[in-house]
């Protein structure tokens, strides 16, 4: 069984400018850009994570490892409470330096 979802976008004589337009399109194709990169600091225990979407209300999720070391580290690896503009991030403290995840901001 195949599944597909229905995305339909909006057409120039929809009455929405094209900036608007092209705002909402764009969100319907999950491109939602509240999300990046983030690389755990090596020989320390936390990493500060910096982004203006996270508040107090936030929920930080790392969603892709991108190596095998940064796969390793999400078992031992979660977050201090956010704050305005950041979160802490707890993890293992070793010398790895690829340990890097795309992460989401939501709420």
């Amino acid at each position: 069984m195949t599944v597909t979802r229905e995305r339909p976008e909006l057409k120039p004589n929809q009455g929405f400018d094209q900036q608007a337009r092209t705002i909402v399109n764009e969100t319907r194709r999950g491109k939602l850009n509240n999300g990046g990169e983030v690389t755990l600091t090596a020989n320390a225990a936390s990493t500060t994570l910096s982004d203006p979407l996270i508040t107090t209300n936030s929920r930080v999720a790392l969603e892709t490892p991108m190596s095998s070391n940064a796969a390793g580290a999400l078992a031992t690896t979660y977050f201090d409470a956010p704050a305005s503009g950041s979160v802490v991030i707890r993890h293992a403290n070793n010398a790895q330096t690829d340990r890097t995840f795309r992460y989401g901001v939501y709420g």
